[in-house]
């Protein structure tokens, strides 16, 4: 069956940074689109990042644009984000996700077939 497991999560201070890593298992990754969410307690949601099957093509949330990058290595079936500058907002469970091409850059939850368990991403001030 599929799945999708995130590392790197932890404790970090205001400023500082971190490396999700997403490794796929179970699906052909080449060819789907990756994204990263996240949810704070008592929040919907929310869109992160999104990159296309052969890493040509990248979004981001307006709230992280600049400060992260997101990446992919499909030889090792992982898809990466360096989260840099990072602040208390950014406190949140961070999930890694998987869709078709079809839904390509979609900023929808709903339009993303497969899921992560989520990494917990907090920022200290």
């Amino acid at each position: 069956q599929v799945q999708l497991v995130e590392s790197g999560g932890g404790l970090v201070q205001a400023g500082g940074s971190l490396r999700l890593s997403c490794a796929a298992s179970g699906l052909s990754f080449s060819s789907y689109d990756m994204g990263w969410f996240r949810q704070a307690p008592g929040k919907e949601r929310d869109f992160v990042s999104g990159i296309n099957w052969s890493g040509g093509s990248t979004y981001y949330a307006d709230s992280v644009k600049g400060r992260f990058t997101i990446s992919r290595d499909n030889a090792k079936n992982t898809v990466y984000l360096q989260m840099n500058s990072l602040r208390p907002e950014d406190t949140a469970v961070y999930y890694c996700s998987a869709t078709s091409r079809a839904y390509g850059g979609s900023r929808y939850p709903k339009d993303y077939a497969y899921w992560g368990q989520g990494t917990q991403v907090t920022v200290s001030s």
